[in-house]
């Protein structure tokens, strides 16, 4: 594909990176010359310096010829007249990123369309989403659901209580002869593995599993975690994601919000009906302990400065808080923030770039989520007449060795892939790939 993408900030530069390894031809449009010199000598991509929304500037990166463009500045409006003039120029394809929920109406997006925006992304959004589904399930991390929650995607830690450390996945199978869920990949020492059935289970493993809903609790036991509710919750900062997740969550949790900014928590403090705001610093550990931190279920620490946000998870649990998530954008910090206990983590910028890589793909894509503590993908895609993987058996397909089938959605029914399964025309499939085999994979289900 020729894919165009106007501003190279944190999205910008994540997806040109994303997408210039999968043999795209990559045009990156930004004002700023030093930060493009810096990206194309690490790329290969072509960058022009200048402005996406000027007719001069997109001409001059071909957007005639696009099969995509992708507005991903820091400008809300020139993200939107750079895809109004891109598709007008001849852009088959445009996405742009907002930050007004106003434009994700249905009347209102359906208008956009009419005028030439394709698709929206919204990453503050996204991003609270992803804190709700945390918060959703007690001990586990990256939780995300496939079809209204028919299959479900989650890591969880082995600890030192589970029964199945030190055993490897065939013996567990053995054990325990559940066919509802699947290990389909393990984060060790940093590295994504994906397992086969002579690898090991071991002390602080993050295990990524498919299963069905009804089976999350006994995966949890065999992982040695206990289940808690989450009845209270503080939530540090006062940021677009912040306020999304209270607004959400308000109604159904006991909620405090701090901000340390006067002006904003006012502002909060109206917008808000069953949230109380406190003005103060989340990292003051006496007014932590004054507004009752280690009586929470859980903390939330979304102030948009990474190190903040990673130092004030880790003083909730020091206080006894069970579940800790942080926004952390620093991508170099995500390994780090994991391996010192920080319990989950969120970061815009990949998840962003997860929603639109999944428009760059051949296979009929439903689905495509970057996973934010692994280097590892998840996509579900829709098995498309006479392509590769309805040919025979699961464990008689040349299937990629860097990547793994977890389960499988037909109709209203969720089904755990086995080596006996026999995939159909019409199923959606949910793969867990890492990177050097995401191209296989589209070729099979093509």
């Amino acid at each position: 594909m020729k894919i165009v993408i106007a501003g190279a900030g944190a999205v910008g530069t994540h997806l040109a990176k994303m997408l210039s390894h999968q043999d795209h031809e990559i045009v990156l449009i930004d004002s700023d010359e030093e930060k493009l010199k810096l990206i194309d000598s690490h790329l290969d991509l072509l960058t022009i310096v200048g402005s996406s929304s000027s007719i001069k500037d997109l001409k001059e990166a071909n957007v005639k010829k696009a099969d995509l463009f992708i507005a991903v500045t820091q400008s809300e409006e020139t993200n939107i007249i750079s895809s109004l003039l891109a598709k007008k120029l001849g852009a088959k394809r445009t996405i742009a990123r907002i930050d007004n929920q106003e434009y994700l109406i249905p009347e209102n997006k359906e208008f956009l369309k009419s005028l030439g925006i394709d698709e929206f992304v919204y990453p503050e959004r996204l991003a609270a989403k992803e804190v709700i589904n945390y918060l959703s399930r007690s001990g586990t991390r990256q939780m995300y659901e496939f079809s209204g929650g028919k299959l479900l995607l989650y890591g969880i830690k082995i600890s030192s209580k589970s029964v199945i450390m030190d055993k490897t996945l065939a013996e567990v199978a053995m054990m325990t002869g559940d066919n509802d869920y699947r290990a389909v990949a393990i984060k060790r020492d940093g590295l994504t593995i994906i397992p086969r059935g002579h690898n090991r289970f071991t002390r602080g493993d993050l295990v990524f599993v498919i299963s069905k809903a009804e089976s999350i609790d006994r995966v949890m036991e065999l992982a040695g975690k206990q289940k808690y509710k989450i009845k209270k919750a503080m939530i540090l900062g006062g940021s677009r994601i912040g306020q999304k997740t209270a607004s959400e969550l308000e109604n159904i949790l006991d909620l405090k919000l701090l901000e340390i900014d006067k002006n904003k928590s006012v502002k909060l403090a109206d917008a808000l009906e069953n949230t109380l705001v406190i003005n103060g610093d989340g990292r003051d550990m006496d007014l932590l302990r004054e507004e009752g931190i280690q009586k929470m279920d859980a903390f939330v620490a979304v102030t948009g400065n990474s190190e903040t946000n990673i130092l004030a998870c880790l003083l909730a649990s020091k206080m006894g808080v069970k579940r800790t998530i942080a926004e952390v954008e620093n991508i170099d910090y995500i390994d780090l923030a994991d391996s010192i206990g920080v319990g989950a983590m969120i970061n815009k910028k990949l998840l962003a770039a997860s929603y639109i890589y999944r428009f760059t793909m051949d296979a009929n894509v439903q689905h495509c989520k970057w996973l934010t503590v692994s280097d590892a993908e998840v996509i579900e895609l829709v098995v498309q007449p006479n392509s590769k993987i309805t040919m025979g058996k699961l464990k008689d397909i040349d299937f990629p060795e860097d990547a793994n089938i977890g389960g499988i959605i037909r109709g209203d029914q969720g089904i755990i892939a086995m080596g006996d399964t026999q995939i159909q025309e019409g199923d959606q499939v949910v793969v867990f790939t890492l990177p050097s085999a995401i191209k296989k994979v589209e070729k099979i289900f093509k």
